[in-house]
Order: structure tokens, then sequence, then C-alpha cells
């Protein structure tokens, strides 16, 4: 094999600037290749009389997610092999637009006739790989960001009745072989029962690992979160890197993970392509959650989404509609179009002020405490717009709330004691009265309140554009009554797009809040958090920032 070496770069170690070699293709002993490894490319070039733009492929280390080097099972062949596998963004074939799409480069070492020197040379260029690889995401548009550890332990939860019930088959399709390719080991876990996950994450010895994935719809990780703040050791446990993997009808967290990425949006299988290489690229940033004070339940933690009228009846109405997937959500807008409801309440909420990101949120030496590694690190998303803005008419609210979830009575969910977890300090009990610095909508009757805290309410919603994973804010957002049924459906179509928030409907409201109450005026309805139902009358939220670990890739 010929070898040519750059001066080396001081700031990558004993790793050459560049590595050369002539390689024949894996499966083609006849088509041989030059193979060029920069700082940020592995260059493919075919070594034959045709012209060389033809025959030349570039692929960006940014995109790869892992490579390896082995030998063959016959003894008698001396050769050793190197595979890459990369998903870079590629035009669709059929379709506009670009996806993520598995690329695996795969070469035949064998210039040596010592087997063991053969299979020293593969693995130092996948040594090279990986370390060049890695080096490539520490950087996001030109921030530092925080990276699970080397190799990481997985737990990865899988509902194998989310969604249409093809959970598990999209793991053996894709997942696997995805994770394998990193290097990632994982265990894979199939829950039984509804709270399996909850009880699992409850009881579990997490020094065991490093991460902890679900692969379902936002219920599970809602179940998840939960669980892990009734630990006693909860203030460690919650800091647990969590991961997501689309898998449900609704798939709002993992929409949102692909969104904060900066890449355009995709659907159902592309968007779980998009959601695993983000896994296994392994960045790590904050998540806030949403602390939710009920009647008579024990507070609860929400990373996602509460939910009254409108959006909370679709989300629980479309359960019927289950085995047609995501397009469950779009049916029951429809059926509930037809029958428009009021609902009386009195809403309130402490906005947000102006400067709060610069108060609260540009921490330009954050630290991530990842089961015991300490991961130094800024913000892992570029600054958003200033956090209030506070009233803002003529944008709207969000649609369905579109996640998995299976309906059970707030008795069986609920803990026999209060969750553990951090201190609420801007909310009273329920029944006393509000501090003179919060703002009482003075309007009682209303379409919906829905309050979110990532920008996607499903894989086709982009409820709140400007929201970032901890950002400290509830995006909240309330309709009014009045709206005509296609004023509502119109505020849902430009939805897709997140262009609701232009929209000339003088019927919404949208504010950021630090927190809200809700106190309904009928004694029945539905509330929903993260899209599972529970106990409804009044309620209230807090947002704690950045409490949990979110793997953003």
């Amino acid at each position: 094999m010929d070898e040519r070496r750059a001066e080396p770069d001081h700031n990558t170690g004993n790793i050459p600037v560049s590595l050369y070699g002539e390689f024949t293709v894996t499966g083609n002993r006849k088509l041989r290749c030059a193979v060029s490894l920069t700082e940020k490319d592995l260059i493919v070039q075919r070594l034959t009389s045709t012209p060389v733009g033809r025959n030349k492929v570039v692929l960006s280390l940014k995109d790869c997610v892992g490579c390896r080097a082995y030998r063959e099972d016959d003894n008698s062949d001396t050769a050793a092999y190197l595979s890459a596998y990369f998903y870079p963004l590629k035009r669709r074939w059929m379709s506009s637009g670009v996806s993520r799409q598995r690329v695996e480069q795969g070469f035949r070492l064998a210039s040596l006739q010592d087997a063991r020197a053969n299979l020293e040379e593969a693995e130092k260029w996948a040594r090279a790989v990986r370390e060049r690889s890695a080096r490539q995401q520490y950087l996001r548009d030109g921030v530092l960001v925080g990276e699970l550890s080397r190799p990481c332990r997985m737990m990865l939860l899988v509902n194998p009745q989310s969604g249409k019930g093809q959970a598990l088959t999209l793991y053996n399709n894709h997942i696997q072989r995805m994770l394998n390719e990193a290097g990632v080991p994982h265990t894979l876990v199939i829950t039984e029962r509804q709270n399996h996950a909850r009880e699992l994450v409850r009881e579990a010895d997490l020094s065991q690992w490093d991460a902890l994935v679900i692969m379902s719809g936002d219920g599970l990780l809602y179940e998840v979160i939960n669980g892990l703040l009734e630990r006693p050791d909860w203030e460690e446990a919650i800091r647990t890197p969590l991961g997501i993997l689309p898998g449900g009808s609704g798939n709002a967290l993992a929409a949102s993970v692909h969104h904060y990425s900066g890449s355009s949006p995709v659907f159902s299988e592309e968007l779980l392509l998009s959601c695993g290489f983000l896994l296994c690229k392994g960045l790590v940033s904050r998540m806030d959650l949403v602390s939710i004070h009920l009647p008579s339940s024990p507070r609860l933690f929400s990373f996602l989404s509460l939910a009254w009228g409108f959006v909370a009846d679709v989300d629980i109405e479309s359960e019927k509609y289950r085995h047609v997937g995501a397009a469950r959500f779009t049916v029951g807008t429809l059926v509930r179009l037809a029958s428009l409801r009021v609902y009386k309440g009195q809403l309130s909420y402490l906005p947000a002020p102006e400067d709060y990101n610069n108060q609260e949120g540009l921490r330009n030496n954050l630290t991530l405490h990842c089961n015991n590694q300490t991961l130094s690190l800024g913000l892992c998303h570029s600054s958003r717009d200033s956090v209030c803005q506070n009233t803002f008419h003529n944008s709207c609210h969000s649609n369905n709330s579109l996640k998995v979830r299976r309906t059970e009575s707030t008795q069986s969910r609920s803990p026999s004691k209060a969750l553990s977890g951090p201190p609420d300090s801007l909310l009273l009990p329920l029944d006393q009265p509000l501090p003179a610095d919060w703002v009482i909508v003075e309007d009682e009757d209303f379409v919906l309140m829905l309050a979110m805290y990532q920008s996607h309410l499903a894989e086709d919603l982009l409820a709140a554009p400007g929201a970032a994973p901890d950002d400290g804010v509830i995006h909240l957002f309330y309709v009014r009554a009045g709206i005509s049924r296609a004023a509502l459906l119109k505020l849902f179509l430009a939805m897709e797009k997140g262009a609701h928030l232009a929209t000339n409907c003088q019927h919404l409201v949208y504010v950021k809040v630090r927190a809200l109450r809700l106190e309904p005026f009928s004694p029945k309805g539905i509330i929903t958090v993260d899209g599972e139902v529970v106990e409804y009358g009044p309620v209230q939220a807090e947002v704690h920032r950045g409490l949990a670990r979110l793997i953003t890739g």
C-alpha cells in the first residue's frame, strides 16, 4: 500500500493531517481506489481511465457515524477490511428536498503479506476516521457543545404498541444496524404494559447506563421523566441524557430534535433516520421541564405541552383512529371542527421579561453532568429571538396534541406520594390568589389553550417555531371564542410550516411566560400533559430551565 503523510497538526495530537492509500473495493477486487483522509473529508477516487470528476466521491466526516476494521473468517485471506458508514443529506429520488440516506464505503487492504500488519493498518485508518469525525461535531454554529462518553452504554426502551404498532420492526430494520455501525452498545427493553418504563427507571441502577433512549411516541418519554424524578437520587438521575426515536403517532419531540439540528422537515422513516443519526453523534443539550400542579394529584413533570380545549379534545377523541398512524390527528381535527366548542375558564400567567434569555440563558460555560462525566459546553443552539415580545396577536396556537398516549386514570398513574424534584418558586397553592405581577386574561370564553416548550406538536406541526430546548420559557397560545371554523382550519394548515404566527388571526394570542394557571369553569372536560390525560380541574405550571439532558446531535 502506498501512503503519504503531511506535516502533523499540533491541534490533533499524533494523528496526521492526511492519510493516503490505494485499496480495492470490498466485494470487487478488480476495482481499485485512491483513498484520502483529510481533517474534514474522506475522498474516494476510482483509479480508471475515465474523467476524474465522474469517479470522485467526497464524504464529509460530519455525516459519519462510525468506522471499523476487521478480517474475514477465511484464514487463507491475509487481507484486512475497512468499512465507513455515512448518512449524508441527499436529494430524494422521486420527490423534492433532501433527507439522510445511508452510504457505506468498504475497502480491502492487502498490500502486505502479514495478516496482522494489514489489520493494524486498517485499524489505524478506522481510528483516524472515528476521531476526526468526532472532532467535526464539537462545533455547531461556532459554539462548543457537550458530547456523550464513548463508548456510550444505552438502554433503549421500545413500546411495540405505539403508533401503528411498528416500532419494533423499525428498530430491527434501521436503528439496530445504525447503532452497531456507530459502535454503540445498547440493551433493548420492550415495554410490556402501561407505566412499565416508569417503574423500570425508578428502580434501575443508572450507573450501568450512559443514556436512556426511547423509541415510541411521546407518552413513553413522559413515563421515563416522571420515573426519574420519583427517585430518591432524582437530582443525579434527571441528568441522565435522554434520547428520542420516533415510533408513535405524534413524535413531537423527535420532530423538534430534528428541527433544532437545522435540517429541513422530514417525516416517517426519514425522520427516524435523522434522529438515529443525531443519536449516534451523541451531542447533549439541556432541556427545560415544566412542573404541573393539579387539584389533588401529585405534582407531574412535563417536557412537551399542556393542553385544554380543542387540542386536548382532538388528541383524546382521535384515539379511535390510531390504526391510521399520524393521520389520526387530521381526521380528529376535521371531526372536532364540525362541532366546534367553546370552553369557559380563567387563564392567568406570569410574563417572561424581555431580556430573560440574556439574564438566565446565555451561559457561555455551561457544565453538563452526564452520569458522573462532566461536559463543559456552551449553548447548543444559536440565540433566538428576544424571549418575551410579551403578547403577540396575529399568531396562532397549535393543532391536535399529537402524541402517543394510552388513556389511563390519574390514580393508576400517580405514585403514592408527591414527586420529588426542584421546588417551585413562582407558584402559590391553587386555592390562593395570584401575585400582583401576574396577568389575568380578560376573556373567559376560549376555543383552546396550549402551552408548548418544544418547537413541534407533531411531525408536521411546527407549533412554536422560536422554541429551543432550554430557552426557559413556556410558549403560551390561546384562541378566543368567536373564531370561525375556516379561520381555525387556516391556522392549523399554516402551522405545518410554522407560518401560523404570521396569519391575520385576531382571535389568537401568543405570549412567552414563566408560569401559568388555568381554572376551567366546567366540572367536566379534558386536560392533557404531554398528550396524557390528567385530572380535570384547576392546573398551574412553572418552567424549570435546563433541568433535564437531551441528546440533540
